[in-house]
């Protein structure tokens, strides 16, 4: 993998924790100091609302969707490390297992390119093995078959990366929920206030519920913006690995022809 998509990749990790540590920090308590007045005298203002509070005293309902988006937090981080894991050149396109084929296939050794294959499994190892098998076929049928297996290993592939394009898109669905359950919340706790309280409920309410809206952009702009650089970069190599197969097996062309010649 390059230097610049490894950059990339941990500045979107960096991104998906901060998603889960901003939170804690903007919604801390206000600072100790004298409590400002309202209109009574005597009275002194609520503080602000720590983020325990935001998470816990919301109610069954809002806990639940606060579980739901942590967890897709979670699985976001997830999704990326294992997509940087596995989605490495090396392991995609080995260079043991191209030289191994390259030099079987220029000595005629097609059993020793099969064992290279057999001996490192991996998509560029499925993709030449189904080449082979169509050997009898012709070298038409062989593209054909080569294609086929390229197109079935980059859908093996995006499988699990398309886990992070669904956490990308339910993420702001569940802060939108989580605004409107607290909406619904927050104008049903205005019958039980009354005179200037009335404006400090609803405020204080529509605050605590928009941090669910806002904890779920910054999960689902990171996601996808890993999954658009990992799918690409998957694709290029998947893309890749088609052209080095049939680089490799250009050579059964020639020998295919020579075998006709030899039996005119």
């Amino acid at each position: 993998m390059s230097k610049k998509c490894r950059m990339w990749l941990t500045a979107l990790f960096l991104t998906g924790a901060l998603s889960l540590t901003v939170p804690m920090v903007w919604a801390q308590d206000a600072p100790a100091g004298d409590p400002v007045q309202t209109e009574e005298v005597g009275e002194p203002a609520a503080k602000g609302v720590g983020f325990v509070d935001i998470v816990f005293r919301g109610g069954a309902v809002n806990l639940l969707i606060w579980l739901m988006i942590g967890g897709t937090s979670f699985a976001t981080v997830w999704f990326i490390i294992d997509a940087v894991i596995t989605i490495k050149r090396e392991k995609l396109i080995p260079v043991d297992v191209v030289d191994g084929v390259r030099d079987a296939l220029t000595e005629g050794d097609l059993g020793a390119a099969l064992e290279t294959c057999e001996a490192s499994p991996g998509p560029l190892s499925t993709i030449l093995m189904v080449g082979f098998s169509n050997i009898s076929e012709g070298y038409e049928v062989i593209q054909e078959a080569v294609a086929s297996s390229a197109e079935m290993e980059s859908e093996k592939l995006m499988q699990r990366v398309n886990y992070l394009n669904l956490c990308g898109q339910i993420a702001p669905m569940l802060g939108l929920m989580g605004t409107v359950t607290g909406m619904v919340a927050a104008f049903g706790g205005l019958a039980t206030a009354s005179g200037a309280a009335k404006a400090q409920v609803l405020a204080s309410s529509i605050s605590t519920a928009l941090w669910t809206t806002c904890v779920g952009l910054l999960i689902s702009v990171p996601a996808l913006l890993a999954f658009t650089l990992i799918k690409n970069y998957a694709t290029r190599l998947i893309l890749e690995s088609e052209a080095t197969v049939l680089d490799l097996i250009k050579v059964l062309r020639n020998a295919e022809i020579e075998d006709e010649e030899d039996e005119e």
